[in-house]
């Protein structure tokens, strides 16, 4: 999920949804950022979604971080500084960290989310010879802070996992990871992990499930404006939509007027008539080939140490040159 956005549960944070919200649904198609997305019961849906059979993601990267955490660990000899940008609940971090032995390490996390940094502290105190710093704020911000604390010796790595890249379209993620890479010394590394394409039929169970866990996390953005906003959308009108995009090698997250409609939403100053049919695209989820991870990262001036594919997920490894 790209995080280009202040912390929430802020004032300047409450604005910049206010003001989101009012410029993004005035857009044609009408769209709403995907970071938004993911507030506390956001971010516990989406935890549900990876538990979710049709959902491989999250088990894929826990098995590829397990049997190579040792190879890891041995491409990065030094390494002293890690940094998770959206941990989550640090569950995969931990996997990686009870790979191998090792001596001290300095860990920094980053996101937006109090709730997924309380969760991922809790999950890492578990894991010895650590100093755990959080640091809420975006990506971007958060990122520079850590690199500001980091040691004085050794590597840093940079982990950035789940596919979250994927959420960028790719003059996007191209520009977050030269961002990346502009804080990082040569030697430093990123460990990126990124969802393959594979069928459609595959694609289209993860992102509308049977279940509807996907439905309720989308729709859930609405329940957001609602409390945050004032806004009174009426969740039952909107019906969840997933489409893939085989041109543009993407899933496409939709929310759907099921009828003619008005909806306000007070603190954005907004008043908008939805025709039935009518969408608010609300998310991307970008697919890659492994070569395509590779030709990505070295536009950033990341040269590939490895790469590990399974089953239509790839975990990368690449130094900053």
């Amino acid at each position: 999920m790209p995080q280009n956005t202040l912390a929430p549960n802020t004032p300047a944070g409450h604005r910049q949804f206010a003001e989101d919200v009012a410029y993004y649904l005035s857009l044609t198609p009408r769209q709403l950022p995907s970071h938004y997305l993911y507030d506390d019961l956001g971010s516990a849906l989406f935890e549900a979604i990876c538990r979710l059979p049709w959902y491989r993601i999250a088990r894929l990267e826990h098995e590829l971080l397990r049997v190579r955490g040792a190879d890891i660990f041995k491409r990065l000899a030094g390494l002293s500084t890690l940094v998770e940008l959206g941990p989550g609940n640090g569950d995969k971090l931990a996997t990686l960290l009870q790979a191998e032995s090792r001596g001290p390490m300095t860990v920094h996390l980053v996101d937006i989310s109090p709730h997924a940094l309380s969760a991922a502290v809790s999950t890492l105190n578990e894991t010895g010879d650590l100093t755990v710093v959080t640091h809420q704020g975006t990506y971007e911000s958060g990122f520079i802070d850590a690199m500001k604390d980091r040691q004085a010796s050794g590597r840093a790595l940079v982990l950035f996992l789940g596919s979250n890249i994927g959420n960028f379209d790719p003059p996007g993620a191209d520009a977050f990871l030269r961002g990346l890479r502009a804080a990082l010394m040569p030697g430093d590394a990123i460990l990126l992990g990124t969802d393959l394409v594979k069928p459609e039929r595959d694609l289209l169970l993860a992102y509308d499930d049977p279940l509807g866990v996907t439905a309720a996390f989308n729709k859930n953005l609405l329940v957001r404006a609602n409390r945050e906003l004032g806004a009174d959308f009426d969740i039952s009108r909107f019906q969840h939509r997933a489409v893939w995009n085989g041109e543009m090698s993407r899933i496409e997250m939709y929310l759907v007027s099921t009828v003619q409609q008005e909806i306000r939403v007070p603190a954005s100053r907004l008043d908008i008539s939805f025709q039935p049919g009518e969408t608010i695209w609300t998310e991307s989820s970008y697919k890659y080939q492994p070569d395509g991870v590779l030709a990505m990262l070295n536009r950033a001036r990341f040269g590939a140490l490895d790469q590990w594919v399974a089953d239509g997920f790839a975990l990368t490894l690449a130094a900053a040159t």
